[in-house]
C-alpha cells in the first residue's frame, strides 16, 4: 500500500481543495529513478523525499498534520486525538494496492459522546485497475467504479478497513518539540515493537555522543546508562537532564528512521532542523534516497525553515511552498515556478522568488521602535 495524493476542504484555515501529491509529475532521468523516486508500479513513480518549507505560520505544519491524517485512516481507520476540528472536513484519499488504485471520499464529523474521534459520514470508494498505458490518467474520472455493499462498522471506523484488512503502521509523526521523559519509553518502544537490535541503538546513540557506551531500559521509569566507562542507574527524570536534549530528541528520531527503512513506512517531521546539526539532517536526506538502504520503498516528508537542506533536492515537484494569505495554500515549486535546474534553490529562496522572505520594513520598524 502507498498513500498517493491527499486533499482536503474545510481543513483548519486552509483553501479548498488543498492537496498533497506524492507522484512524480515532472521528467524522470535515470539520475531520479536512482537516488530519487521509488517505481510502486510499472512506470509509477512517487518521491522517497518531499518537503514543505515556507516562513513562520505559512501553513507547514498543517500540510504535514494532512498528511498525517491521510495515514491515519489508512492505518488505524480511526481519527482521534488530533490538535484540530474535524466538523465537515472533506477528505479525498488516492491510493495504491496490490495493482489497483483507490479513491477513499468522506465527510468528518465530531461528536461529543466519542471525545477526540471523528466520524465519518458520507463515505464512498471507489476502485480502477492500474495499468502503465495509463498511468498519466490515474487521478481521472474514467475508469472508477464505486465498491457497494461492504458492511457496516461503527461511525468512527472508516470503511477502508474493507479493502486493507489489517490495521498497520502506515507512518509514524515525530514532532520535535520531544515528549520529554516519556521519550526514553517511546525510544525503547519503537525498538520492540519493530524489532530494532541493541547494537543498533548503540551506533546511533554514538553519533551524537561518543562518550556515551551503551543505555539500556531496566524498567519503564529506571535506565542504566555507561558513560566514560561509568555506570549509572537514572530514572527517566534524571536521565532527561544527564543526556542533552539534542542528544535525546536525535537518538529518538533515528531509532524511527530505521524503523522507516527497515519496514517502509513512511516518516513525518515537522522542523527537521530543530536540535540538529545540518550534516546529520543530510545523512537523513541521504539514507532514504540510497536504495541499498531504503530497500522497502520508504518516504521521508519533513517541513523546515532551512532553505539550504533544499539544495539536496535533484527534482522540484517534491517540494511544496507554503503560504498564509487569507487561507493557507501549498505551492508545488515545478508546477508553480518551474526554476532551471542549475539554480541553487536556497540562493532562489534569498533573492525572494517564492515571495517567502521575511518582510524588511516589519524588521525596521521594531529596530526604529527600539531605538527610541
Amino acid at each position: 500500500m502507498k498513500l498517493l495524493r491527499v486533499r482536503a476542504s474545510n481543513y483548519k484555515n486552509c483553501c479548498d481543495d488543498f492537496t498533497i501529491d506524492l507522484v512524480a509529475k515532472s521528467k524522470k532521468t535515470s539520475e531520479d529513478k536512482e537516488y530519487e523516486l521509488q517505481e510502486i508500479a510499472e512506470d509509477l513513480y512517487v518521491f522517497n523525499t518531499a518537503a514543505f518549507i515556507g516562513k513562520n505560520a505559512s501553513g507547514k505544519t498543517s500540510a504535514i498534520e494532512l498528511m498525517e491524517c491521510g495515514y491515519s485512516i489508512l492505518g488505524e481507520f480511526r481519527l482521534e486525538d488530533k490538535h484540530y476540528n474535524y466538523d465537515n472536513v472533506k477528505l479525498e484519499i488516492i491510493f495504491y494496492h496490490e495493482d489497483t488504485i483507490y479513491k477513499y471520499n468522506t465527510v468528518l464529523k465530531s461528536d461529543a459522546i466519542l471525545g477526540n474521534k471523528a466520524n465519518f459520514t458520507e463515505q464512498h470508494i471507489y476502485r480502477k485497475k492500474y495499468y502503465k498505458s495509463k498511468n498519466k490518467e490515474i487521478y481521472s474520472i474514467e475508469g472508477f467504479e464505486e465498491i457497494f455493499d461492504l458492511g457496516e462498522l461503527p461511525e468512527d471506523t472508516s470503511i477502508v478497513f474493507f479493502i486493507l484488512k489489517k490495521k498497520a503502521t502506515r507512518a509514524i509523526y515525530f514532532n520535535c518539540d520531544g515528549e520529554g521523559a516519556d521519550t526514553y519509553r517511546l525510544m525503547f518502544r519503537t525498538m520492540k515493537n519493530y524489532k530494532i537490535s541493541k547494537n543498533v541503538l548503540t551506533k546511533v546513540i554514538k553519533i551524537f555522543d561518543d562518550k556515551i557506551q551503551s543505555l539500556d531500559m531496566v524498567d519503564d521509569n529506571h535506565y542504566k546508562l555507561v558513560y566514560q566507562n561509568h555506570v549509572k542507574e537514572l530514572s527517566d527524570s534524571e536521565l532527561i537532564y544527564t543526556l542533552s536534549s539534542g542528544t535525546t530528541k536525535g537518538v529518538l528520531l533515528y531509532i524511527m528512521v530505521v524503523a522507516a527503512l527497515e519496514n517502509g513506512f513512511d516518516l513525518l517531521i515537522d522542523e527537521v532542523e530543530n536540535h540538529f546539526h545540518k550534516t546529520l539532517v543530510e545523512n537523513m536526506i541521504s539514507l532514504f534516497k540510497d536504495k541499498t538502504v531504503n530497500k522497502k520503498s520508504a518516504t521521508l516528508l519533513f517541513t523546515t525553515h532551512h532553505c539550504e537542506v533544499l539544495d539536496l533536492f535533484n527534482r522540484q515537484d517534491n517540494i511544496w511552498i507554503a503560504k498564509s494569505d487569507d487561507k493557507i495554500r501549498l505551492d508545488n515549486m515545478y508546477e508553480i515556478y518551474n526554476i532551471r535546474p542549475e539554480l541553487l534553490k536556497s540562493r532562489q529562496f534569498y533573492n525572494n522568488a517564492f515571495d517567502t522572505s521575511v518582510n524588511y520594513e516589519d524588521l525596521m520598524a521594531l529596530k526604529k521602535e527600539l531605538m527610541i
